[in-house]
């Protein structure tokens, strides 16, 4: 488990390239046959990656929970999320098998003792990507299929940054405690993602970027709006963004990401939007 603690505005302000990557960018997500995980200190969000390729994969077996997290067993006092980008898997949790196809969502409650993830077929294995938040409520487990999302347009070509919006774990669509998760598609042609930028005090993020060409990559903005800084993303990639931060990026091709939210609420439109032209 690797563990990040939290940055404040001031030290941000002054951190390096290489400080900045080491502190905010998460990297091999996915690693065969194994289960990773960056713990932040940011309302304590774990971001996860999960490959089961010959083998079956327990979640138990690769968290540490009494030594991380102080409980008996990983999601005591925790709920997940789930999205596979990979080939079609299978995910059992507490003996009910989930079959979560390429761009399928589930979610699991806090008390979901035994978690298994499994690949259908080697040659393609699934990739589960995941962000777990601390819980004080056990809602229903839920497969989110890839149809049943909250599917939302947004953006246009003249801006470059027509995109589809989809909504998975979502007030609209399931309940939880704090955690929200969707994934977002640009359109061939647009690359900016969440332009004109915004922050919200009362959440952080996590944005997981994939299906970025290996010749390509992405330029992700962080920092207050006065104070930008940006990472250099590749494929597969994540960024944990503080609440006081905006997070935007930029490709040099189209992409597909994954936002991951949690905090005081789970209001998706309470958002503080900042003017492109405030942006320094």
């Amino acid at each position: 488990m690797d563990i990040r603690y939290s940055t404040g505005k001031e030290a941000f302000k002054r951190m390096t390239t290489e400080e900045l990557r080491k502190e905010f960018l998460i990297t091999d997500i996915f690693r065969p046959d194994n289960v990773s995980g960056v713990y932040s200190h940011i309302d304590r969000i774990v971001t996860m990656g999960a490959m089961p390729v010959k083998k079956k994969l327990n979640l138990a077996m690769n968290i540490n929970a009494m030594a991380d997290f102080g409980v008996d067993y990983y999601l005591q006092r925790r709920e997940l999320g789930i999205i596979n980008i990979g080939g079609d898997g299978l995910v059992e949790a507490d003996g009910v098998t989930y079959d979560i196809v390429s761009l399928d969502g589930l979610y699991l409650p806090m008390g979901t003792k035994e978690v298994l993830f499994s690949s259908k077929d080697s040659s393609k294995p699934a990739k589960f990507y995941m962000n777990s938040t601390p819980a004080h409520h056990a809602f229903p487990a839920k497969h989110i299929v890839f149809a049943d999302a909250k599917h939302v347009k947004a953006g246009s070509t003249e801006l470059s940054n027509a995109r589809v919006i989809n909504q998975y774990i979502h007030p609209d669509v399931l309940d939880t405690c704090q955690l929200s998760m969707g994934l977002t598609q640009l359109e061939v042609g647009s690359v900016w993602n969440t332009m004109p930028a915004h922050t919200h005090e009362r959440r952080m993020e996590v944005y997981f970027y994939f299906d970025i060409p290996s010749d390509q990559t992405l330029f992700h903005f962080m920092g207050e709006p006065q104070q930008t800084r940006h990472v250099a993303v590749h494929n597969e990639q994540a960024v944990i963004n503080p609440s006081w931060s905006i997070h935007s990026g930029v490709g040099t091709s189209n992409y597909t990401f994954i936002w991951s939210m949690c905090g005081e609420n789970r209001t998706y439109t309470d958002m503080d939007w900042v003017k492109t032209e405030d942006l320094r």
